[in-house]
């Protein structure tokens, strides 16, 4: 079970999470993608799988995840719409994220990805203390406030007793089409500083470009498009 997390929203996290899941798959692993993000689902339409899509329940009474790309997935994306959005206090949450993991039936997994939402708090603290986490994988972008974040939430599952597997850093350079100049929007080395000052693994850089952003929209994952 591998925790996918960030400290601030907007970085990423789940187009490297819905990536990294369809690459795992196409090295042979079977993978599942817990959608823990509950008030912000993004993990299905990253995916291709039509929102408002309820899962089925089996004989022994639980849950069907849905399938794309040879990833099992689970989302509160499949029980709602862009119109209808989770509204639930912390509690609630607490529960859906726990039959999110015990009542699916996820079958035979080598891999279980959890791509969590932002910050620090109760869907943080529920993972990390209910269930045996391997690790946790953070996201960040290379400008100093998100790594300011991104710290905090390194520093956060070091105190749960989470490994930390690694930093991975998104947006990290636009590579112009017609110059080939790179253009460091957000700034340059952040994530490989952090991960160095930490004493932590650097797994590498995503650059900023379109392709991503269209492989997304599409619901065609860019290791598959690309």
């Amino acid at each position: 079970m591998i925790a996918i997390s960030r400290g601030k929203g907007g970085v990423g996290k789940s187009t490297v999470t819905e990536n990294l899941a369809v690459a795992l798959v196409r090295d042979g692993l079977r993978v599942g993608d817990v959608d823990a993000d509950i008030y912000g689902p993004s993990i299905p339409g990253m995916l291709g799988i039509p929102g408002n899509a309820p899962p089925g329940l089996g004989p022994d009474q639980q849950v069907i995840p849905s399938e794309a790309h040879g990833v099992k997935v689970i989302s509160m994306a499949m029980m709602t719409d862009d119109d209808r959005p989770a509204i639930l206090r912390g509690p609630m949450v607490t529960k859906y994220l726990r039959m999110f993991v015990r009542q699916v039936n996820w079958g035979e997994l080598d891999v279980l990805l959890l791509d969590l939402p932002p910050g620090t708090g109760d869907i943080q603290l529920t993972l990390a203390q209910s269930f045996p986490l391997t690790g946790a994988v953070v996201v960040s972008t290379p400008q100093d406030v998100s790594l300011k974040i991104a710290r905090r939430g390194l520093r956060m599952m070091e105190q749960v007793k989470v490994p930390i597997i690694g930093v991975i850093e998104n947006m990290s350079g636009f590579t112009c089409p017609s110059c080939g100049d790179v253009t460091h929007i957000f700034h340059q080395g952040g994530g490989e500083a952090i991960a160095n000052e930490l004493g932590v693994p650097f797994l590498g850089k995503v650059p900023l470009d379109p392709a991503i952003v269209d492989s997304g929209d599409d619901g065609m994952p860019l290791v598959l498009a690309h």
